[in-house]
């Protein structure tokens, strides 16, 4: 085992003097009394008053509409549900009479008894009404 004494971390430091460790330190604070100068225009000053008195403007702005409100899809689940004959109104004019077997965000499956089902492009539907009820 080695001597301890010869470590360096066993070492103490040298002795100071008095004077050394109580040397005096000037604290530098600032005036808390005198404002700090301010260099920006007056006028730009002003502006920010004025924002800063108004309401934050995130409080102010409106958000839009929701983009899906659900209500086209609760229509369509009552429908595939009570499995109601449609008649939906192309934007062309021709009408396809049948009921809505499924739906997605960008078409409909009509399924029109003894013809084939049809799938059909929400963007070319110009409205669908219930075949009991007539035309709108």
């Amino acid at each position: 085992m080695k001597d301890g004494m010869d470590s360096t971390a066993a070492r103490q430091a040298p002795e100071r003097t008095q004077e050394e460790e109580f040397v005096s330190r000037k604290l530098i604070r600032p005036s808390l009394s005198a404002p700090a100068p301010r260099t920006e225009p007056v006028s730009e000053r002003r502006e920010r008053l004025e924002r800063t008195d108004r309401a934050p403007s995130s409080a102010i702005r409106r958000n839009g509409p929701p983009e899906q409100t659900h209500a086209e899809n609760y229509y369509y689940q009552k429908q595939i549900q009570g499995k109601t004959p449609v008649v939906v109104v192309m934007k062309d004019g021709e009408e396809v009479q049948g009921c809505i077997e499924w739906y997605d965000r960008n078409c409909i499956k009509v399924n029109r008894g003894s013809s084939s089902a049809l799938l059909i492009y929400k963007p070319s539907i110009r409205y669908i009404y219930k075949a009991g009820e007539g035309k709108p």
